[in-house]
């Protein structure tokens, strides 16, 4: 579990951060949401420790990384998979060599034992064999998102980040690449953190929701506690489209 003790963070004064306090929890898809300019994106940064914050607490299991020491610290990456925009594959790599990289710079596996991981991280999000060989330029979008999943899980991690995984992508595949993810959340106990605007996503898998305005947590709850939710500002950002207010008018 990741707690967040009213945190506050600003840059040349401008308070982006205003005493926040939320958690994500483990084996939960947690959901970062809000307009942009909202401080979801720093928000996320500074779990991640991109981002000094200047007051407040971020706690790992119950552990200040304020108060961390280096080799704490360093333990603590091990444990956090990411999931960039874009995916964020090496060109000048394949398939295989991109899963396989995070285990050669951080793991002390034989070159045998870290194949056998990679193999098995590439079967779990179901990647063939026949495209292992394979450069990133070489296969769709989604299979790009599929290699970059299993690049952020193959140091089994505890902690899952993922900034807006969906991007770029069309609507089937974001269903997919969704329900890969809360999968592999649920089967391991990650304890997985999405910075997110595709409502799709939010209303498919958001476990736990955290929606932020103006660098306030405005609310807090379930993607079933959305549809019954009376928080204006929520509504506005929610059911903005034509769409998203019928289906909130059919729930109701």
């Amino acid at each position: 579990m990741i707690e967040v003790k009213d945190i506050v963070k600003s840059f040349d004064g401008n308070v982006v951060l205003n005493h926040v306090t939320t958690e994500m929890r483990d084996g939960e898809v947690n959901m970062i949401i809000g307009q942009s300019g909202s401080g979801k994106t720093v928000l996320m940064k500074s779990l991640i420790g991109l981002h000094s914050i200047d007051s407040g607490q971020i706690l790992y299991d119950g552990t200040n990384i304020a108060e961390m020491q280096s080799n704490d610290i360093r333990m603590l990456h091990r444990q956090v998979g990411m999931l960039f925009q874009g995916s964020a594959l090496f060109d000048s790599m394949s398939v295989m060599e991109n899963v396989l990289f995070p285990m050669e710079m951080f793991s002390h596996k034989s070159r045998e034992e870290m194949r056998e991981r990679a193999e098995f991280c590439l079967r779990r999000v179901e990647m063939p064999e026949r495209v292992w060989h394979l450069m990133p330029s070489e296969i769709s979008g989604g299979q790009q998102k599929r290699v970059a999943i299993a690049r952020a899980i193959v140091l089994e991690p505890k902690y899952l980040f993922c900034d807006e995984p969906n991007s770029g992508l069309d609507p089937r595949t974001s269903l997919v690449i969704d329900a890969l993810i809360q999968d592999i959340t649920k089967e391991y106990n990650i304890c997985t953190v999405i910075n997110s605007h595709d409502m799709n996503s939010i209303m498919e898998i958001g476990d736990n929701i955290v929606f932020l305005k103006g660098g306030k947590k405005e609310w807090q709850g379930s993607r079933h506690e959305i549809m019954t939710s009376d928080n204006e500002a929520l509504n506005d950002f929610v059911f903005a489209s034509e769409l998203f207010k019928k289906i909130k008018q059919i729930k109701n």
